[in-house]
This record gives C-alpha cells, structure tokens and sequence, in this order.
C-alpha cells in the first residue's frame, strides 16, 4: 500500500530557525521577529483545516516546551510507522533534534486504536556518527518494494542499506546536488528533490550529477510503470519535490504540496499530476523560510494495522 489516510503531525509551540540543522540544509533562512511561533501555528492550522475537509485523518500531537525542539514540526524525520505493526525510530544528525523522539507520541498513537507490536530504535548510529533521518532521506515505493536514498550527511550509505535488508526494500543509492552560490552542495533530504505516489513521481533529475546514477534511478522508475514529471532545479528550490501523496477514508488519492511549490510548477506539471489525483497546498512560508522542510516533512504516515 503506497498510500495512507493517516498522517501525525506535531503542533508548533516554540518553532524557529534551528542553526544546528542550518550547518547543511541550505533552504533555511534565517527569519528575525517576534512572531514566527505566532506565524507557523497559523500555517499549520490552516494547513492541518484542509487536510481534513478532504476526509483525511489528521492525529495532532503538541510539541512541549522543554525540551525546546525548534523542528519537531517535522517528525517524518524520526519515525515511521509500518503495516506489519513496527515503529522505527531513526538516528538523527542534530543533537537538539534527537530529542524529539517522544515515547508518549507513540503511546498516543496506539490509544487511538493502532496496533503497536515493536519498536525498533536505529538511534544507536548516532554514537558512530552514522545518521539516516527517516522518511526525510529516503523515499520509499511500497509497491514495488523500492527505496531510494541520496547520499548525504544524513543518509548514511551503510546504515540504509543495512535498513533496506532488514525491511525487504532494494535500496537504489544516488548523490543529488543543489547549486549554493558556486557550489555544487550534497542535498541534505532525498524527499526535497523527489516524491513517489501510487502511479507517478515527481523528480528533480537535474540534481543527480552522475550521469550513471541518474540513468539508474530513471530505469528503475520506469521498470516500476510509474510516470516520470520531471521538475527543475529551480522548481526544486521551491520546495516543488516536497510532497506526499495521501489518501482520504473513502481511498481518494490527493497530492500535498505547498503554496509555494504548487505556484512554481507550470500547467503541463499540473495537469500531468492532476490526471492522477487532485492537489492540495497550503501556504507553509514562514515554516519553509525557516525550518527548510516543507509539506511532506510535516506529516508522518501512519501504516499501523488498526486494533
């Protein structure tokens, strides 16, 4: 099952620019003021109101104050949550970071009526400096049993290979690049530049230098008989590779973006998306200024068998 129609998301109480994540997460721009906290609540609200007038299933949990965790708005980072009742929880580059795995998080969830038989902590690689954040590095393909992974600070090469043997996913392993004044610079997420939905995947071929690595990712995209939408570098910037294709109680398919992202792509990008489902996007500035994660890094799946 390629999508869910259930998504947790963690309410802001103290969001900000986080300048330990900003050492490679080149989206983030620091924002001065008093009312980003103020600002970000009013996005998610906004944010988490759409999602459910389409019929999706929107589990709210509040972040705490202490301790402070400026990204927790994120939390696709570290957890996912699996058919077969396993919780993962991922081992994380920032140290204020680490901190927002939350076990009462997960006792929620199984209050609400999901069934939690394990979970399974890879947060010991952060002692090796090993990291592999979640749902943010790699980008799975259910279906086909596929997850790709961009090599960067926070996905460890090993780690996800070691992660995709356990899980029964064949990794498909590529660096993507973005431009940062004269540079060419790791992308520090794989779901920046690339998202997989049931019939379609949008991608930022642009990023992959290697000319073998990108015929590699594009063959296997095709062998899955999924639809390459093909986005820019700049597009990208746009936060146009951050989204998530989720799915209502009544199994309709929607893709969620942001304002942002939707207002970069052009008609053909739309209409070839809108053949498979309809979009939703919402306006994320402030978050996305900020935080450098976009729509898809804010929602966490919930696969979990339901009790």
């Amino acid at each position: 099952m390629q999508t869910t129609d259930t998504v947790l998301m963690i309410e802001p109480i103290a969001f900000g620019y986080n300048a330990e994540t900003a050492e490679n997460n080149y989206f983030q721009v620091e924002q001065t003021g008093a009312d980003i906290q103020e600002k970000a609540l009013r996005e998610f609200n906004a944010f988490v109101d759409q999602l459910r007038s389409k019929g999706i299933d929107v589990i709210i949990i509040k972040d705490t104050l202490d301790p402070h965790t400026p990204d927790s708005i994120f939390p696709n980072n570290w957890v996912s949550f699996h058919q077969d009742g396993n919780v993962v929880l991922y081992p994380m580059f920032a140290s204020n970071r680490r901190v927002e795995r939350r076990e009462d998080i997960i006792d929620t969830i199984s209050e609400k009526g999901f069934v939690v038989k394990d979970i399974d902590d890879w947060s010991f690689s952060e002692t090796q400096g090993k990291f592999l954040e979640g749902t943010g590095s790699m980008i799975f393909d259910h279906d086909c049993r596929l997850a790709y992974g961009s090599v960067s600070l926070r996905l460890d090469e090993q780690v996800f290979r070691e992660f995709c043997s356990k899980y029964n996913y064949t990794p498909i392993v590529f660096h993507s690049y973005q431009t940062v004044g004269d540079e060419r610079l790791p992308i520090y997420h794989t779901n920046v530049m690339m998202c997989v939905a049931d019939r379609f995947v949008v991608i930022c071929l642009d990023c992959i230098d290697k000319e073998l690595e990108r015929s590699k990712v594009i063959e296997t995209i095709k062998n899955s008989g999924k639809e390459i939408i093909e986005i820019t570098e700049e597009q990208m910037q746009q936060f146009a590779g951050n989204m998530l294709q989720v799915q209502n109680t009544e199994g309709t398919p929607y893709l969620v973006m942001s304002q942002s992202a939707y207002q970069s792509l052009n008609q053909e990008q739309i209409a070839n998306i809108e053949k498979y489902n309809e979009i939703i996007y919402a306006d994320l500035s402030t978050i996305e200024t900020n935080g450098g994660g976009s729509a898809r890094c804010m929602l966490a799946e919930i696969f979990l068998p339901k009790k």
